[in-house]
């Protein structure tokens, strides 16, 4: 199964720009002998809307099928001269390939395409991190990913990391000169963590006050571009930013949902997942991402109409998973949200939905199903921790310590007819001390 699929006339729709044409770029892959052709279109397509999403255009796919890739281009010499005739027929710019490159690879591939850019999958993502990076702490997250990606690169890519600003894949973290020794990058680094460890104890901090109001928190998390967004924009009436395209949405989002039955939540807006996330940007966006480890209740937001409906719910349940194995934490309760419902292309995934799963059809853009999502909120969280007052007798002071171990002690008064508790504390730790609660 060895093809070629392009479209040398194909041209930019809206990516075009008053200051230059967008990229023109092929798309290459490899079959191994194990693998599944349909699975590698699928990623190839998620590729080709990376690219949209960082401003080039896909003009030709390029797959292979082989045994294993091959140590010094990945593809193979014939192959690699074919791309190096596509290339030069069709006035590519960039060659993008669907997976994680050597640094000798990338130099082997460019000298034989003279002059053409190469990069891999991860690059393409780092890229989008950095154009859409907005906050102090997510240019920072961004600069971090992408300089831990570079270090062990600095010595094999040639021309194309210095060209910093040049093209899809060149963005960086903005004043580092890639071509500066290692020392001189770790250095960086470690400044840039000792910044992002300040922003995160802000975060904590901000995250343990709200704990101690009371305030449940609620985050969104799912896929990249599957509509969470939309969704806190139509819970919470707001107009942030939602696009069409992959991670819109860096820096978490948090506003005030008024439930009807249940009072005020905090809901904050998540960045998506993909397929095969680079582990650096795991790494470097953590702070945020406990937003979505700590809280007391995630969305699940899923794009109905997506045929990868299934594979792309079991990415993202095993990276949450991953993320509350390294904190230590028991993951909080979760309703999945099948998003999009007003398309006719969700009909077959809502049917098919596991059985079991707690799970919510609406649409965000238009509101259907919204009702039924809140009613399940409320649900969930009447069964998760509530704000109590205790009144316990002085000589049963030594129950204090059940709270203090399993719940958030707001205020403790010490009054004549007893102590006076107010805390924030779960189900369990309700019935443990129901006799002392006094509301």
């Amino acid at each position: 199964m060895e093809h070629i699929d392009f479209d040398p006339v194909k041209k930019p729709s809206t990516l075009e720009t008053e200051d230059a044409a967008p990229e023109r770029a092929i798309l290459v892959s490899v079959v191994l002998d194990d693998g599944d052709p349909l699975d590698t279109d699928s990623s190839l397509d998620e590729l080709e809307a990376l690219l949209d999403t960082a401003g080039g255009i896909s003009c030709g796919r390029l797959i292979q099928a082989r045994q294993k890739p091959e140590h010094a281009t990945y593809i193979g010499t014939g192959k690699l001269q074919e791309l190096a005739e596509l290339c030069l027929n069709m006035d590519i710019d960039l060659v993008v390939f669907d997976c994680e490159l050597s640094p000798s690879q990338i130099r082997n591939v460019e000298s034989a395409l003279d002059g053409v850019r190469v990069i891999d999958r991860t690059m393409l993502i780092l890229d989008i991190f950095a154009q859409n990076a907005r906050t102090g702490e997510g240019i920072l997250q961004v600069a971090i990913a992408n300089l831990k990606y570079t270090l062990p690169r600095l010595s094999g890519q040639g021309e194309g990391l210095s060209r910093l600003g040049g093209g899809i894949g060149t963005r960086g973290p903005g004043e580092t000169k890639l071509e500066v020794d290692r020392r001189h990058v770790k250095r960086k680094i470690q400044k840039l963590e000792e910044d992002l460890a300040e922003l995160a104890k802000k975060r904590a901090t901000q995250r343990k006050s709200r704990e101690k109001n009371g305030l449940f928190q609620i985050a969104l998390a799912g896929y990249t571009n599957a509509g969470k967004s939309s969704l806190l924009n139509f819970l919470c009436d707001d107009s942030i930013l939602a696009q069409n395209k992959l991670f819109a949405t860096l820096d978490p989002t948090t506003r005030r949902l008024k439930l009807p039955n249940f009072g005020e939540v905090l809901l904050t807006d998540t960045v998506g997942f993909i397929n095969r996330l680079p582990h650096h940007l795991v790494e470097a966006f953590q702070s945020t991402l406990d937003e979505v480890v700590y809280s007391d209740l995630v969305l699940m937001v899923m794009d109905a109409t997506d045929p990868k409906f299934q594979q792309k719910m079991h990415i993202t349940e095993t990276i949450l998973a991953d993320l509350y194995e390294k904190r230590g934490v028991t993951p909080p309760p979760l309703i999945y949200v099948l998003n999009k419902t007003d398309l006719e292309e969700s009909r077959f995934n809502t049917a098919s939905f596991p059985k079991g799963l707690d799970h919510v059809c609406i649409s965000a853009k238009t509101g259907k199903g919204g009702d039924l999502l809140i009613r399940q909120i409320e649900n969930v969280l009447s069964r998760a921790k509530k704000r109590c007052r205790f009144l316990f007798p002085h000589e049963e002071g030594g129950k204090l310590s059940l709270l203090y171990k399993t719940a958030n002690v707001v205020q403790v008064d010490y009054e004549a007819d007893g102590i006076h508790v107010e805390a924030v504390c779960d189900e369990k730790t309700r019935g443990a001390l129901s006799c002392f609660l006094i509301n």
